[in-house]
């Protein structure tokens, strides 16, 4: 067994999208290479309606994934195809964009007028870029969950984890995305697989992500079990941790816990051509994008 050492540590920044959705971007628009095969990631947490109601109006999409978890309040969404629903406090909406799709995601605060999810885009293979748009919409109660005996609870959006199973399936990336809180003071490992990208994103509490390898920040010595460690300096609330190679993850949770997504999958290793919410494999396919946008043949015929 080897632990993955941490490349990275640094916090999401804040940014606006849409049409002025306050937010905080953990990675984006960045080296594409870096977490393939994921692209972007948005944390968006407000407090105050003004921050978030005008939402994400209609734009398009081509050539990826985007997956959306809510935590707080409600995403309303629509599509040029015609599909509409809402996504609520725990739901999850993976949706493929394939050869394209117009659509627009709208929020709302809860009781209290707080709005909190997350937004992944995920790359897809220059085989399935131009595959037929879908969605797959699953709600809080159809997501497994489990509690191990010291307490630390995990939700299991997709890929298999303690014998469990997530309900998003056939995404292009096999991917594992669990939402995992660890009580204050638990040290515990998480097993990934070793050829997959990987990166945690802390939004609870603090935590220090033991590191196999010389580390980049401040290293502690703690006694852990008995046991002398050295670990990182404390993450906290909006940092992502993004990780190399090796087979587990061991987290150190803080004074007040932590709760963190970990998220991995397996590189596409293909040429990236971005543009927005485009994303192709070549310079001429992302030319052939906008042209389909002006000439008002983007969205494919339903076959």
């Amino acid at each position: 067994m080897s632990l993955r050492p941490t490349l990275e540590t640094r916090p999401a920044q804040p940014t606006m999208e849409g049409a002025g959705v306050k937010l905080h971007r953990a990675f984006g628009f960045q080296d594409p290479s870096e977490l393939d095969p994921f692209l972007l990631f948005d944390d968006f947490r407000n407090e105050r309606p003004e921050d978030y109601i005008k939402g994400f109006p209609w734009h398009p999409h081509r050539g990826i994934e985007t997956i959306t978890y809510v935590l707080e309040g409600t995403v309303d969404h629509a599509d040029s195809l015609g599909n509409t629903g809402s996504l609520g406090a725990g739901d999850v909406q993976w949706m493929t964009a394939g050869s394209g799709i117009l659509h627009q995601e709208m929020p709302h605060g809860n009781a209290k007028g707080q709005m909190h999810g997350f937004q992944l885009w995920g790359n897809l293979p220059a085989s399935q870029k131009m595959t037929a748009p879908r969605y797959q919409d699953m709600t809080s109660d159809a997501i497994p969950e489990v509690t191990d005996d010291d307490g630390t609870h995990v939700r299991i959006i997709t890929g298999t984890f303690w014998g469990k199973t997530g309900p998003v399936d056939g995404i292009a990336a096999d991917p594992q995305y669990l939402d995992i809180s660890v009580p204050a003071g638990v040290r515990k490992t998480f097993k990934i697989d070793t050829y997959r990208r990987a990166f945690a994103y802390v939004f609870q509490g603090s935590a220090a992500f033991a590191d196999a390898s010389v580390p980049t920040g401040v290293l502690l010595e703690k006694e852990i079990g008995g046991q002398e460690m050295h670990i990182r300096d404390m993450s906290g609330d909006r940092t992502l941790i993004r990780f190399g190679t090796g087979d587990e993850v061991t987290v150190q949770a803080g004074e007040q816990g932590v709760r963190f997504l970990l998220i991995s999958g397996a590189p596409i290793d293909e040429p990236v051509a971005w543009h927005g919410p485009i994303v192709m494999n070549t310079q001429a396919e992302l030319q052939q994008a906008m042209r389909d946008l002006r000439n008002g043949t983007f969205i494919q015929p339903a076959h």
